[in-house]
């Protein structure tokens, strides 16, 4: 084989990694996430689980991808580890598929007719590369453009398998090229090559389409290409082992589950087959070449009958990896404060993406805590309370660094416009929500001053901070709830709510000096009152600027300007908006209007 012919094949073999990894990725954006979102949900049934990951490993076209993402949902606490082995299972068997449409290239047709001409691989796969390159280079949709990138992934894949065999041809007359093959009819070291062989391309479905073009050469039998196979079952359970690596205890179980279903499959499977040749004397078929259907037809029995047999002892599955997996001291958890962004994630956009949104959901959740807590602070100060909303401070920034780094993180990748568009909405909302917990520190120190001095309002300041109060409560829940549901029409609610407490906050201002100038507050009280009513308007100016947000995302724009969305509200036809003001109006202004000033 000649310098030459090693370099094709090495470009064959970068078409045939690169056509698949197309092809997996214009599979992952059409699913748009929607099959790894479910593995959260299917999967408390072992059955389910099976098919659920055969289907979504058939879907991506790589088992280490699936793997990874589960290590990755078992390290966040998403899924239990009973509920993950069978999706590790599954993925066996859709990692089978890759190999099942290789084997098409082993079609011929002996008939002259135009049609079945067509459908032979090595005119079908160029001719569908075409219509992708085309589909690909018109379309102006994104959609359109993922079904181009789906075509063009299969043609290339095929384009580099036949480079591939055309690079080893030259091989089948090679009497070293044989006796190679023939060193690796022992069990012992065929395993270790395709276990080797797939651990360095951290791919079982590529390792096994490198065999099948080998196996155009004619040197490869039965014998020979058994126990390659089964390794190579053994070798792609590295991609998942490096990903529990820095991962916690049941990560990285999941993982060890993967490689002793592998492991313990293959030794049954060898044993098994090697004891029936035995004793019938040997298959007639055993010394004879394999082709590509035969190839595939190995890979997908093993992991099938493996898969099947398994089954009834998933759980014995687990227990063997929680002997191996023991629990260390200096074990680090999953937090219980937030929800673990983990870098597996990354191979799924959506995925990484909703859980950035999960984040958030936090994120107001403890914010709206800090408030409530903070606010009754004035009328009862509780050094526990203020230890609370600190830790829940303190949990809040930590997520706003995490998230934030983690959304540019998957901006750097290649994501869908949708998916751009929701990353940006949530780059824009993580600060407002971070900001709303700002403001919530702010009222619990203007407490602690009142506290710090023995101040304290009187029964009428702290009624109209109650009125106040309970305005910017329900404000927040609005926001909060908006963002949950990502509902443009509760969005709408959250601006005239805003509109009303600024209108409540200048007319408790003005109350305010009003009481100055007759005498009838202390200066340290009234400060704080006036300080506590600025920061009581800024969280509902962040919680509107939360809607504005959401507006312009259900919209389908990136970014709403909220000046320009406040003066587009007040001059057009708002009568919805006006009814709403109206009865935010005589919700809450109406007990301020209609109460007596008296001493703060």
């Amino acid at each position: 084989m000649s310098l030459l012919n090693l370099i094709s094949l090495g470009g064959g073999l970068a078409f045939f990694l690169y056509g698949m990894n197309m092809l997996g990725s214009g599979l992952e954006k059409v699913s748009s996430g929607r099959m790894e979102k479910t593995l959260e949900k299917l999967t408390s049934n072992i059955f389910l689980s099976v098919l659920l990951g055969a289907a979504v490993t058939a879907a991506i076209q790589s088992s280490s991808a699936t793997t990874v993402i589960v290590v990755g949902m078992v390290n966040a606490g998403i899924l239990k580890l009973r509920n993950a082995v069978g999706i590790i299972m599954g993925a066996n068997i859709g990692t089978t598929v890759t190999g099942q449409i290789l084997r098409l290239g082993d079609l011929e047709s002996s008939s002259d007719s135009l049609i079945l001409s067509f459908l032979k691989p090595s005119t079908l796969a160029p001719l569908i590369a075409i219509i992708g390159i085309l589909i690909y280079m018109i379309s102006k949709r994104p959609k359109q453009k993922v079904v181009g990138e789906i075509l063009l992934g299969f043609g290339i894949l095929f384009q580099g398998m036949f480079s591939m065999e055309a690079a080893v041809a030259p091989l089948s007359e090679s009497p070293l090229f044989y006796k190679l093959f023939a060193t690796l009819q022992n069990p012992v070291l065929g395993v270790l090559v395709g276990a080797a062989v797939t651990a360095i391309i951290q791919s079982s479905s590529a390792s096994v389409g490198i065999l099948q073009a080998l196996s155009s050469t004619g040197a490869i039998t039965y014998s020979a290409a058994f126990p390659i196979i089964m390794g190579q079952n053994i070798g792609t359970c590295v991609t998942s082992l490096l990903a529990s690596i820095g991962a916690n205890r049941n990560a990285k179980r999941a993982a060890m589950v993967h490689l002793y279903f592998n492991i313990i499959g293959t030794v049954l499977f060898l044993i098994a087959v090697y004891s029936i040749n035995a004793v019938i004397g040997g298959f007639s078929f055993w010394g004879v070449s394999i082709d590509k259907g035969g190839i595939a037809n190995i890979h997908t029995l093993f992991n099938m009958v493996t898969t099947v047999a398994f089954m009834p002892f998933s759980g014995l599955l687990t227990r063997l990896a929680e002997l191996t997996i023991r629990k260390g001291s200096s074990e680090r958890e999953p937090m219980d404060d937030t929800i673990e962004l983990d870098q597996r994630f990354l191979l799924a956009p959506s995925l990484a993406i909703s859980k950035c949104g999960e984040v958030l959901e936090k994120m107001i959740t403890y914010a709206t805590q800090n408030y409530l807590e903070a606010i009754t602070l004035f009328g009862r100060y509780d050094q526990k309370a203020v230890e609370r909303i600190n830790e829940r401070e303190a949990a809040i920034d930590k997520m706003e660094d995490r998230v934030n780094n983690y959304l540019v993180q998957i901006s750097e990748n290649e994501i869908t416009d949708q998916e751009s568009k929701e990353v940006t909405m949530l780059l824009r909302l993580v600060t407002e929500f971070e900001r709303i917990g700002d403001y919530a520190i702010n009222l619990m120190e203007r407490a602690e001053v009142l506290y710090d001095k023995q101040a304290k309002f009187s029964e009428h300041a702290m009624e109209e901070l109650t009125i106040i109060g309970a305005a910017v409560e329900e404000i927040l829940q609005l926001a909060g709830e908006a963002f949950h549901n990502r509902s443009e029409t509760i969005a709408c609610m959250v601006e005239p709510l805003e509109e009303t407490i600024d209108t409540m906050e200048d007319t408790l201002k003005l109350q305010h000096i009003h009481r100055l100038k007759n005498g009838l507050c202390t200066i340290d009280a009234g400060l704080v009152f006036l300080e506590t009513l600025t920061n009581l308007e800024r969280i509902s100016d962040h919680c509107s600027n939360v809607a504005v947000g959401i507006i312009g995302f259900s919209k389908g724009s990136e970014s709403l300007n909220r000046h320009e969305y406040i003066k587009r509200i007040h001059q057009g036809d708002t009568q919805s908006y006006n009814d709403l003001m109206q009865a935010y109006m005589d919700k809450y202004m109406k007990s301020l209007t209609s109460s007596e000033s008296e001493s703060v």
